[in-house]
């Protein structure tokens, strides 16, 4: 299975030909030569993590693809029939297996509503946490997609989350808010919280991808 980083918060995985794309949002850039897109996940309903646009692009190219999110996402894009997940919930999109976990966006701020978030963990090694620091308990996370940067996140809770995790490998997402600066500064927490259980920190740029 491959991982693919894209600009912020969207990813694709890859495997025996299929694709799946998770979180296409605002500050990405249209998504280009995808193989046959078998799902689309979107873990909250912030625009950073979904667009109008990214949708139809993405369902032009593959009229039946389904979209699949909490029921947040299914009020902000009624338009497009997003089937509804929750914690707990488990799917199969072959050659993929999906479950979710979480509930909640993480706090921004008491007067901000908190806003419907799934994290999802694929074929039980790749696990990507939406925004918020959910835990997906009882898995064995090899590759973690760990958030470094948001108006909701503090670089401290972001390691906790990573040493909770204990994956053999993390990257950064979430990071368009960042500085070139900013971003290195919150990699080397993440390196620093996967090396105490003997993981590696993945420098992933936009368009690199890793192997699992």
């Amino acid at each position: 299975m491959r991982v693919t980083k894209f600009e912020h918060a969207t990813l694709t995985l890859t495997d025996s030909g299929s694709t799946i794309i998770i979180d296409p949002g605002s500050f990405t850039a249209p998504l280009i030569d995808l193989e046959q897109v078998v799902g689309v996940v979107i873990t909250h309903e912030h625009p950073d993590h979904w667009t109008p646009d990214h949708l139809d692009r993405i369902r032009k190219a593959f009229p039946d693809v389904p979209i699949y999110g909490p029921e947040g996402v299914a009020r902000a894009a009624a338009g497009y029939d997003v089937i509804v997940v929750k914690p707990g919930d488990t799917l199969d999109l072959d050659p993929f297996r999906l479950e979710f976990f979480g509930g909640k966006h993480a706090l921004i701020h008491e007067t901000i509503p908190v806003v419907d978030n799934v994290g999802v963990l694929v074929n039980d090694a790749f696990y990507y946490p939406g925004d918020s620091y959910a835990v997906p308990k009882g898995a064995s996370v090899r590759l973690l997609a760990a958030p470094v940067g948001a108006p909701w996140l503090k670089i401290g809770e972001a390691m906790d989350f990573v040493l909770a995790v204990a994956p053999r490998q993390v990257f950064g997402t979430h990071d368009m808010t960042l500085s070139v600066i900013g971003r290195d500064m919150g990699r080397a927490r993440l390196k620093w919280a996967a090396e105490q259980d003997g993981g590696e920190l993945l420098a992933l740029d936009p368009g690199d991808s890793t192997d699992l």
